[in-house]
């Protein structure tokens, strides 16, 4: 697949998917395959939840091919900043404290985005417990500006908005309480929403 084709909006994507013009499963591996080539420099993910994301690109693949409707993310490989709680997988915030913590539910933004689709491909890095505004200061190590890695991301949001950038994912969640979505989307080039507050449930958010 082209890096062109990674770099669609996320409704482009779904659209191709839910017409079978390309599969779930080839778009989670395309993805994967740029994540392993480009992120050892970035830093931008903690975790790849290669496995995950595969059983989940070949659900939507299967759902389709039942003719049932796959939701409005059908396939679109998402990243979730690692504050974002995940059954059976490593949520850490990116500090020790949290090191190992398997979570045994999924918070309700992750629920939700799975209900609607989407193939999480893992978890991003950010500044510990989301206290900065550089993605300097996780536990696991810092993440880069995917225009120039001698600069930073911005924070604490920093692995979404690097992993957008840098085409590692079709879109991200993040977390803003003063910034944290908004500023590291400036500086990476792309766009970043704060929603209103209370619009999305902080229900398994660390």
């Amino acid at each position: 697949m082209t890096l062109d084709l990674l770099r669609s909006p996320a409704h482009e994507l779904a659209k191709l998917v839910a017409a079978r013009e390309v599969s779930a499963r080839d778009l989670t591996n395309a993805y994967l395959a740029r994540i392993g080539a480009v992120d050892g420099r970035l830093g931008s993910y903690l975790l790849v939840d290669q496995d995950g994301a595969l059983r989940a690109a070949e659900a939507i693949d299967a759902a389709i091919a039942r003719g049932e409707a796959p939701g409005p993310l059908a396939g679109v490989p998402m990243g979730l900043k690692d504050l974002f709680v995940t059954k059976g997988v490593a949520t850490t915030a990116g500090s020790r404290i949290l090191g190992g913590w398997i979570p045994p539910y999924d918070g309700t933004p992750t629920a939700r985005l799975k209900a609607a689709g989407a193939v999480l491909l893992g978890k991003l890095n950010l500044d510990e417990f989301a206290m900065g505004s550089s993605t300097e200061s996780s536990a696991v190590g810092p993440c880069r500006n995917p225009w120039d890695s001698a600069r930073v991301p911005g924070g604490s949001s920093g692995g979404s908005a690097a992993a957008v950038a840098a085409s590692l994912c079709a879109a991200a969640l993040g977390t803003d309480t003063g910034g944290s979505i908004r500023q590291p989307a400036s500086l990476c080039g792309i766009v970043g929403t704060k929603p209103t507050y209370g619009r999305v449930s902080r229900y398994g958010v660390v």
